[in-house]
């Protein structure tokens, strides 16, 4: 509000009941704040005037969602209806402003350059290394566009992260036939390497031991959609010196991520309706840098392309492509 003359135009709060869940779709009611303390729990909001998320829209063209949960995926599918622009920034941070400060003219000619590979390729093999060995992973890519978000955001119908930085692509999840997605794909928690065995782009079995492994089974038997491999991402900002803060908002944009769960605002198939209620959606990002997963190193991430030959695009968790 201090800054709406400089912007030329108005700034209101906007209120919504906790969705429970990263990516999880907005509730159909909001309220507008119009001053005084802010509530405590949502019920001091029953009876108040609300509006819904489509009147919302129409009268705020621009939207920041500095949100405890992302609301990226139910505003990327806003945009695709409404003339809005929305930057969603989940657990944004002070520490995090050092990433808006950088050049995102460079930033976004990174992701297009990546955007670009990752149009080209039918597929990506990675080898993964961790105590136990090593594990090697085939993500299908046919039949699928890539993605740049580069944090500009200059016109209508559009929304992504801030701070920002990836180029991505969904895997091709088997709508029309079997996918190619297979292997072992290893996720470090705590002390603890979960290794997936992947089958049709999908988490088909937890193959370790250990708490987390068995937490994770059960997560994928009671929601299967939980298992689907969402997203290959592909940040830049990790040469720009920024290191991991902790929260998934920055994290994800240092290097290589790769997502299980939701992947419809992305272009996939799988939406709320594959899980079992509005609670269980996710989208959640495995993010592969030194600082998040000691124990597992990226030895090796190539890009297959049309006529089948490999392009090396990572070797020890560092880009070995020639961004010039």
């Amino acid at each position: 509000k201090a800054q709406r003359a400089s912007l030329g135009m108005e700034t209101d709060l906007v209120l919504y009941p906790n969705v429970h869940t990263n990516n999880g779709d907005l509730p159909e009611r909001c309220w507008i704040h119009r001053g005084g303390p802010l509530p405590k729990t949502v019920g001091e909001l029953d009876g108040t005037p609300s509006i819904g998320f489509a009147e919302l829209y129409a009268a705020h063209p621009i939207l920041i969602a500095p949100t405890e949960f992302s609301a990226t995926a139910p505003l990327k599918m806003a945009a695709k209806k409404h003339p809005i622009r929305a930057a969603t920034m989940p657990g944004f941070r002070q520490d995090m402003i050092p990433a808006l400060r950088l050049d995102y003219s460079e930033v976004n000619r990174r992701v297009e350059f990546l955007r670009g590979l990752l149009d080209r390729a039918t597929g990506a093999d990675f080898i993964f290394a961790h105590p136990g060995g090593e594990d090697a992973l085939h993500l299908d890519l046919r039949f699928r566009s890539g993605h740049a978000s580069g944090g500009l955001l200059p016109s209508p119908g559009a929304a992504g992260n801030l701070p920002s930085g990836e180029a991505y692509i969904v895997p091709f999840e088997g709508e029309t036939e079997p996918s190619h997605s297979a292997g072992v794909m290893p996720v470090q928690f705590g002390r603890e390497i979960v290794r997936y065995r992947i089958e049709n782009n999908k988490a088909a079995a937890v193959l370790s031991q250990g708490p987390a492994s068995q937490a994770e089974a059960e997560h994928l038997a009671t929601e299967p959609a939980y298992g689907n491999l969402a997203e290959l991402g592909l940040g830049v900002l990790g040469p720009f010196g920024l290191k991991p803060i902790g929260e998934i908002l920055l994290d994800e944009k240092l290097g290589l991520h790769i997502a299980f769960g939701r992947s419809e605002h992305f272009g996939g198939q799988v939406g709320p309706k594959q899980f079992s209620s509005p609670e269980a959606v996710i989208h959640i990002d495995r993010v592969y840098v030194p600082e998040t997963q000691p124990d597992v190193q990226v030895k090796l991430v190539d890009l297959v392309l049309e006529d089948g030959r490999p392009l090396p695009l990572m070797r020890d968790g560092q880009y070995v492509v020639d961004f010039q």
